[in-house]
């Protein structure tokens, strides 16, 4: 047997000489006893011995798994990186194989250092005490592998100005402005357990808590409730996800507070001061509905164009044009109906000159619908015609398979008929000109489908 001895549980340098000269003696991996400190963990292994040897080849990408799995806490690490160096001089196994046991084995080792390294750097919090008219910050930290040294230059380049300790039960380190000093394991208690400015560190936290992007099982995930003894802010978290949902609505009610219009005019005055989503800013202007402020059918789009945008009227570009001639077709008059669009501001990304359209996504869908509600109370439509998805999931509420459900009749949330049809700019899309015509002439057959509906309802009520 052959003991390889290494200084330190990360001593990854030590561990790379190690390995040279146990190559180079052709050693096995069974032969090889590795050892951290002069602590022997073998009664039966040889004394240690170092063989001095040339650098040697390695593929791409082993040194960094290597420096990853050093840190482990796994005390069979050195040992099945060894085995995996000797396999890959052999040709018998190869890094990109992700479907190896041993690389896969090893491949999650690293990953789980490198989860434990950002936990420290995320979780780490100093509290100030005074050395001899001097400021000193020390923090306490329990890594659950071998990372502190690792992790230290990255606390040397961000608190670079001013003197920190950070005490760990494995080792600890201290940064006195010039140079980085290391130090015996510690105990908790040889940490301030809390500062003067802890209090304004909990308020700020309370502060920015969003009840309404609270998501318990993924904050848990992020942050283990096993770090949160060494975190101020953490002492408010049960309170705040207790009172998570009241605060969420006290927000929703102050967001949706706003003067009750009485006219369609009005609530288009007020619509033009929206900020409830940030669609507001890039766009040109709102786009608002238009149309009698009684009428018996109203259009719902997804949301305004460039051309919309550019002169604050809803359907007027290239996708509107289909429409109004769709609507000659089919023997109705726009200026009869109510013309609007669930989302009122024209998201785009920008291509060089181009503005290109972009959809709409739930959340911007949800927080517009306030105003379709509002447009939907003022005008009081008898059918409601749903021009594509968005629409359709905006006035019923839910995803809607425009294919499946075309032409049907289904309920919008305040118990208006919908019918479901195509989104015109769906027909400026086809790239074959037969389909394109047969669309159009279903799209055609949709809208007198409605004014079908419209007559029959007109006929009764007299």
């Amino acid at each position: 047997m052959i003991t390889a001895r290494l200084e330190s549980e990360d001593d990854f340098d030590g561990w790379r000489t190690q390995c040279r000269g146990l190559l180079r003696l052709g050693a096995k991996p069974a032969d090889v006893v590795w050892q951290v400190g002069v602590q022997r963990t073998d009664l039966f292994a040889n004394p240690e011995s170092t063989i001095e040897a040339a650098p040697i080849g390695v593929p791409k990408g082993f040194a960094e798994l290597s420096r990853a799995v050093i840190c482990h806490n796994d005390p069979e690490r050195f040992g099945l990186l060894f085995q995996l160096l000797i396999d890959l001089k052999a040709g018998r196994r190869h890094m990109g194989d992700r479907a190896d046991p041993l690389l896969r084995k090893l491949d999650i080792m690293a990953k789980t250092v490198r989860r434990d390294i950002h936990k420290m750097r995320a979780f780490v919090r100093f509290r100030r005490i005074v050395e001899d008219g001097e400021e000193h910050y020390i923090a306490w930290f329990e890594p659950e592998h071998h990372i502190v040294r690792t992790n230290a230059s990255f606390f040397v380049r961000r608190f670079a100005g001013m003197r920190w300790s950070i005490l760990t039960p494995q080792l600890s380190i201290y940064w006195d402005k010039d140079k980085l000093l290391e130090g015996p394991p510690a105990r908790k208690e040889d940490a301030p357990s809390e500062d003067a400015i802890e209090e304004q560190w909990k308020t700020y936290y309370g502060s920015i808590f969003n009840p309404a992007r609270l998501k318990v099982k993924a904050m848990l995930k992020e942050m283990p409730k096993k770090y949160w003894h060494n975190m101020p802010e953490t002492a408010l978290v049960s309170e705040l996800i207790q009172s998570a949902r009241n605060r969420e609505l006290a927000m929703i009610e102050k967001e949706t507070a706003a003067p009750v219009a009485d006219t369609l005019a009005s609530l288009h005055a007020e619509a033009v001061r929206c900020r409830r989503c940030p669609l507001f800013a890039p766009a040109t202007q709102i786009v608002f509905g238009e149309g009698p402020e009684r009428a018996r059918l109203m259009f719902v789009g997804e949301q305004p164009g460039d051309q919309e945008d550019m002169q604050g009227r809803p359907f007027v570009g290239p996708a509107g044009q289909i429409f109004d001639a769709a609507l000659a077709q089919a023997g109705l008059d726009r200026s009869q109906a109510y013309v609007t669009n669930a989302v009122k501001h024209f998201k785009f990304k920008p291509d060089g000159k181009r503005r290109i359209h972009e959809r709409p996504n739930v959340g911007e869908v949800n927080h517009c619908r306030w105003w379709l509600t509002r447009e939907i109370e003022m005008v009081q439509p008898d059918l409601i015609v749903a021009l594509g998805a968005t629409a359709a999931r905006s006035l019923t509420g839910r995803n809607v398979a425009i294919t499946a459900k075309r032409g049907s009749i289904l309920q919008s949330t305040e118990g208006v008929p919908v019918l479901v049809t195509i989104h015109p700019s769906y027909l400026l899309r086809l790239p074959d000109a037969e389909m394109a015509a047969q669309e159009r002439r279903n799209f055609v057959a949709d809208l007198m489908q409605a004014r079908e509906r419209i007559e029959t309802l007109q006929m009764a009520a007299t």
